[in-house]
């Protein structure tokens, strides 16, 4: 007879075992793997590698710009991304680039199908289906797992990225039972097993809509969210462009609805105190937004597609808790919901996570070498941040076990860097999301640039290619010759003014550089090149047809002067323990603070700036009112 010793001996040694394939461990995965170590990423499902669990979408505010440095450095999430996306949205357009996000809708099932995909193809990655139910430490380092099945398996390194499956608990009202996600299990023991060898754990929260049937809705009573009409993408490679897309949908709640709603707090977990850990601050239930915002007769709901071939859509700010009977009365009160066919309720969900604190620079623990955290294990929310976690803890254990030096990107370097940075040094009590508020120099950290930025980095470690690295280069000699050319270039008043009249600015009355024209904010660089024959040759002749070398062009020039202050800015943080904040001071008063802000700093009471920096949920922006009204 076989016997699981026998079994134990085929199951050779591994540089890295990966346990999850959420987000974060298939990037943790796929980073290693390509860095030339030999891993092995065990998941309890294989049909679910990198599951959206929550909404069918990556990017948005911030997460945007996430998911483009981690293209940067040679992950998968951007290509995943544009290979499965049915809609693309560049957000913040009104705003300044600094603040531009790219959001796409996905289809569900392909998404999932393409990370796997992508990873059979990778070389040096393994997968065993199977739960891990301890870990084997020698020496006070990781010497490797041992599985639900009885099987003990080596590695010189271990990446936990367990997502929401530690000790999971769904709640729909009065009820609860034990899972990861609805129709996965939960992860049991592994939590145990390390508050044994000293480390602290806590719990969170965090929830996920209703599923609909797009046949039982009117949308003709709904507002259409089409995609841009020339849509973008993520990847920095030659992924494909969408040639057509899906449209969202928006419609509100109402007083009727919220009055259902209302019958039905008795039975939440969440009022009830049945769920003991907090939920994310930005991304309530809609309980929650009608006990918090008890003022406001409607909240809105963004109505998004499944996928291409599914009639099934997400109702996006309609999560919840509470039964699913009275979800689903108060959703049939919705305009264009009257008729609507429910495929499932919505429902919380309560998982162990470990404070980050516990944790290095490199995302490897403190307690025991070798064994590393990512994603929601360290109390973060959204799949760009566990895919980003993922990404670096796979780099950083792949150079531990070869005795290279951890690679770090600072707050300066990428958003990731203030992800991690915010973590390690602040900590967390509540699901963590990126905002590019919490980003102090996010006029650096664009979206645009993340391929200048951190191509060269990823290149030096031996993850992001040499061609990938010679792309990267031919593009900003582009941007660098284009940008010279217009310092360069003087225009005449008859050459512009009449552009300029129609761009509603002052003409010229002397000749200037085109770019100190294009410092103007209603002059762009397309209508230049359109009406200045000068700049159309010298596009053609220098063979610029990306889209995104011109866009480069403009941002660079347009903001180059921002650049000084935000160096100033770094000056004037390293000085902060020498400002003392005013005993008592109420901060009730300063309304340019953000309510968390506010909320905290009364509490805390710091003594001085520099204390209120490393305070979780103290801004950047915030720590900035406080300097001006001290400068007062």
């Amino acid at each position: 007879m076989f016997h699981v010793k026998q079994l134990r001996q085929l199951m050779q040694k591994y540089d890295i075992i990966v346990v999850g394939a959420g987000h974060a461990g298939c990037e943790a995965a796929a980073g290693a793997a390509n860095m030339g170590s030999k891993v092995l990423l065990i998941t309890m499902n294989m049909m679910n590698m990198a599951q959206m669990s929550c909404n069918p979408s990556m990017g948005g505010i911030a997460k945007g710009q996430i998911v483009r440095e981690i293209d940067a450095l040679g992950g998968y999430s951007g290509i995943v991304t544009d290979k499965t996306m049915i809609q693309f949205r560049m957000l913040n357009r009104s705003k300044g680039p600094a603040m531009w996000s790219p959001r796409a809708q996905n289809d569900r099932v392909l998404f999932s199908v393409e990370w796997r995909n992508m990873l059979e193809q990778t070389p040096n990655v393994d997968f065993w289906q199977d739960s891990v139910v301890d870990i084997i430490v020698k020496n006070g380092n990781i010497a490797g797992v041992k599985t639900g099945l009885g099987i003990e398996i080596s590695c010189t390194a271990l990446i936990l990225a367990n997502g929401t499956f530690l000790n999971g608990l769904i709640h729909i009202g009065e009820k609860h039972f034990s899972g990861g996600r609805m129709g996965d299990g939960s992860s049991k023991n592994l939590t145990e097993k390390l508050v044994d060898f000293g480390f602290s754990a806590s719990r969170m929260k965090t929830g996920t809509p209703v599923r609909v049937d797009g046949r039982s809705l009117d949308f003709s009573r709904m507002v259409e969210q089409p995609g841009d009409e020339i849509p973008g993408k993520f990847s920095y490679s030659m992924t494909p462009g969408l040639s057509k897309q899906r449209s969202c949908w928006l419609t509100y709640t109402n007083t009727e609805s919220h009055d259902i709603l209302r019958t039905g707090f008795d039975k939440s977990p969440m009022f009830s105190g049945r769920i003991q850990g907090r939920g994310p601050r930005y991304c309530p239930s809609i309980e929650d937004k009608i006990d918090r915002f008890s003022t406001k007769d409607r909240h809105q709901l963004f109505i998004e597609p499944e996928g291409w071939d599914t009639v099934e859509y997400y109702v996006n700010g309609f999560s919840s808790s509470l039964p699913e009977d009275v979800q689903f009365a108060a959703l049939r009160q919705v305009q264009g919901f009257e008729k609507a066919k429910f495929f499932r309720p919505g429902y919380a969900i309560e998982y162990d996570y470990f404070p980050p604190e516990q944790l290095n620079f490199s995302l490897e623990t403190k307690i025991i070498g070798h064994l590393y955290f990512a994603g929601q294990i360290n109390g973060t929310t959204g799949y760009e941040e566990a895919a980003a976690q993922g990404l670096m803890a796979g780099i950083n254990a792949h150079l531990k076990i070869r005795g290279e030096k951890p690679f770090i990107l600072k707050r300066s370097d990428a958003y990731i860097g203030v992800l991690i940075d915010d973590l390690i040094t602040k900590g967390t009590e509540e699901p963590y999301r990126m905002f590019t508020s919490r980003a102090e120099y996010r006029i650096l950290l664009r979206q645009d640039n993340a391929d200048q930025r951190l191509t060269q980095l990823s290149h030096d470690i031996g993850l992001a290619s040499t061609e990938r690295l010679d792309v990267v280069k031919r593009k900003y000699e582009k941007v660098n010759d284009f940008i010279d050319y217009l310092h360069k270039l003087s225009l005449l008043p008859d050459q512009v003014n009449g552009l300029l009249a129609e761009m509603d600015t002052n003409p010229i009355s002397q000749k200037q550089k085109a770019a100190t024209l294009l410092l103007r904010p209603q002059l762009g660089l397309k209508e230049l090149m359109r009406h200045v024959p000068e700049i159309r040759d010298y596009v053609n002749e220098n063979d610029i047809v990306e889209e995104e070398i011109t866009e480069e062009t403009e941002i660079k020039i347009k903001y180059d002067s921002y650049i000084g202050k935000e160096q100033d800015l770094v000056e004037k943080l390293s000085n902060l323990e020498n400002l003392v904040l005013p005993e008592g001071f109420d901060y009730g008063k300063l309304i340019s603070l953000s309510h968390e802000a506010r909320e905290k700093l009364s509490r805390v009471r710091p003594h001085t700036i520099g204390q209120a920096v490393r305070i979780s949920g103290v801004s950047p922006a915030d720590i900035s009112v406080l300097i001006v009204y001290l400068g007062r």
